[in-house]
């Protein structure tokens, strides 16, 4: 499976002023693992959308949904799936309540230290006689290869895993995990903490599940899953609707049997003002390239965790650019972690607070020196 991408070379992975100047988030903001901001492209489109329903005119319908087919094609050709294997859905934990409820037997084997929404699926799965739920490592713990190997059992069916962890920004290797599992059993990948911001391999997968509103920027509402052959073939449709059937719109009182394409997840329309955010976020990001973006966020996230290291703060995330993404994980001793947070907000920097002992930063491409560095100065005074 190959990935294609638009847009001019990569080169030296410099990205075009027209992409940084295409958002306007404030200076301080370093939280996009919680939400990006979309770009002023994303806010266009849908604005457009919502005023082309306004106007109710003649054939509205048919242009409000007429970016359903555009988000799909930019998904197929960022992750290297095929379109017939690509359907849309109206975010991350939707898809994978598809996911959990379409396999069925055997057991799942997933992280007890997974963001709930790659969590809480397989357990109402379980409840309802699905599949069962075997659980591995825990909260701030690296799913490994050598993890996910040692927890297996002759019974599991199944491994899923967030190719960037919500908590510590570490990288999964998906590879890795799929050779270990081998061919037989699915390899289920939650990928919104790393998909337009990490130019990975997706072709692992049996099934990836993304959302809009992270790392793509693209808002919320929208998000897209893809399958591999036997991803397609083994998991179930069983939460799909009358847009997953064959003929949907043949209203003749006859139950229609599921599309034989990914379509066959689709449960109803989908927000048209979404998916037209979506789609121009993804249009955004294949015109730059992953490659691109992924090398603008390293360079910030090696200046933060150099920034952090000269005030004293302990990085808790993995530092060798291999194992990371956007993500840097800074520990705050004492239980002051929350004074921390405030002071940063004060400070006009947004982040994530984590517990009692840890603040979340994230780094994008359009993040600038000067508020990382303010940032580990403010986190210097609680170290």
């Amino acid at each position: 499976m190959q990935r294609t991408t638009t847009g001019a070379s990569t080169g030296a992975l410099e990205l075009p002023t027209s992409y940084l100047h295409a958002f306007s988030e404030e200076p301080g903001y370093l939280n996009f693992a919680s939400y990006g901001p979309p770009s002023r492209d994303v806010v266009a489109r849908s604005t457009q959308l919502l005023a082309t329903a306004a106007a109710g005119a003649v054939g509205a319908n048919e242009l409000l949904h007429g970016d359903d087919v555009r988000a799909r094609q930019a998904f197929a050709r960022l992750s290297g799936f095929p379109l017939e294997r690509v359907t849309l859905v109206p975010h991350t934990s939707g898809g994978l309540f598809q996911l959990a409820f379409g396999i069925c037997g055997g057991s799942v084997l997933v992280s007890a230290g997974e963001f709930p929404a790659n969590l809480y699926p397989w357990l109402r799965g379980r409840d309802i006689g699905r599949a069962a739920v075997q659980f591995m490592a825990g909260p701030g713990e690296p799913v490994t290869p050598d993890v996910v190997e040692a927890a297996l059992t002759p019974g599991t069916v199944a491994v899923t895993v967030s190719a960037v962890d919500f908590r510590t920004g570490f990288r999964a290797d998906l590879q890795g995990i799929r050779n270990v599992i081998g061919p037989d059993r699915l390899l289920i990948v939650d990928g919104i903490q790393a998909f337009g911001v990490v130019d990975l391999d997706w072709s692992p997968a049996d099934a990836l599940v993304v959302g809009a509103q992270k790392w793509l920027r693209g808002g919320w509402g929208a998000g897209a899953m893809a399958f591999s052959q036997a991803g397609l073939e083994r998991i179930r449709p069983v939460l799909s609707g009358w847009t997953g059937v064959a003929e949907p719109m043949n209203f003749d009182g006859v139950v229609h049997e599921p599309r034989a394409d990914a379509l066959r997840f689709s449960i109803s329309s989908l927000s048209p003002f979404a998916v037209g955010a979506f789609a121009s976020a993804l249009d955004l990001v294949g015109s730059v390239t992953v490659r691109a973006i992924e090398a603008k966020v390293a360079a910030g996230v090696d200046l933060l965790i150099d920034r952090l290291d000269t005030a004293g703060v302990k990085v808790v995330s993995a530092r060798e650019p291999t194992r990371r993404a956007g993500i840097v994980a800074a520990q705050i001793p004492e239980g002051r972690a929350a004074q921390a947070h405030a002071a940063l907000a004060a400070a006009g920097l947004s982040t994530t607070l984590h517990g009692n002992d840890r603040i979340r930063l994230s780094v994008h491409a359009t993040t600038a020196a000067g508020p990382l560095s303010a940032a580990a100065k403010v986190l210097g005074q609680f170290s």
